[in-house]
């Protein structure tokens, strides 16, 4: 039986192509978003950018003002500290579930996704390879592999939003890291400690590793003034 791959609706087009630039800093924290510019530029419609910036805005990565449109949502100390925190309970939770359910195909796919992300950062240096589109995808595949065998898909689903919304930061951290973190080694140790069902350890690590991240970003001038 053959699969029938749909394609895409202009919505969902321009809706992922606003996000990958809001993620990629193209469109920075607080930009006005023009509605006729983004249309022009990705030629699209303009009904399929408005309902793009709509689901944005329900998703939090854009914000809807009265009467004035659309703006990236800003980043803030505040956001940054609430999100870091419900991330790592999120992961960690759902980390656990996984740990108690996975089996070979679940080890297997985070193996393989830990091992595509190192070859990628091998190839480069660490700072340039986490800069690159490759790199994220392995990294966002990673750290879905971690919690991939949790059954309970509600938990997924408000891991994934958590996730998105952290990504940004995550993305701004990278050039304003030092060559003092080994981030190869993190993931290789929250790796370690899921395949041994090792809950304590895995949860550890995975803390240390979100907090790392945050922590970069609360040093940076980026949030001084807040």
């Amino acid at each position: 039986m053959q699969t029938t791959l749909t394609k895409p609706t202009q919505a969902e087009t321009a809706c992922e192509l606003i996000r990958s630039e809001i993620l990629d800093g193209r469109l920075p924290p607080g930009a006005k978003l023009n509605i006729k510019a983004l249309e022009e530029r990705f030629e699209l419609s303009l009904g399929a950018v408005r309902e793009a910036l709509s689901r944005l805005a329900a998703q939090g990565m854009v914000i809807a003002e009265s009467q004035r449109g659309y703006r990236v949502s800003p980043v803030s100390k505040d956001e940054l500290l609430d999100l870091t925190r419900a991330r790592v309970e999120m992961e960690c939770l759902c980390l656990g579930q996984a740990m108690r359910h996975g089996d070979v195909e679940w080890e297997t796919r985070i193996v393989a996704a830990a091992h595509r992300m190192e070859r990628l950062q091998s190839q480069t240096s660490d700072i340039e390879a986490r800069s690159t589109k490759p790199w994220n995808d392995a990294h966002g595949e990673f750290h879905e592999a971690l919690v991939s065998a949790c059954p309970n898909q509600w938990l997924l689903r408000m891991r994934h939003m958590l996730y998105e919304q952290s990504e940004r930061y995550r993305r701004l951290s990278v050039p304003l890291s030092t060559d003092q973190r080994d981030v190869r080694h993190e993931h290789r140790q929250i790796m370690e400690a899921a395949l041994a069902r090792d809950p304590q350890k895995a949860f550890q690590t995975v803390e240390q590793h979100l907090l790392a991240t945050a922590q970069i970003i609360l040093r940076s001038p980026l949030l001084q003034s807040q």
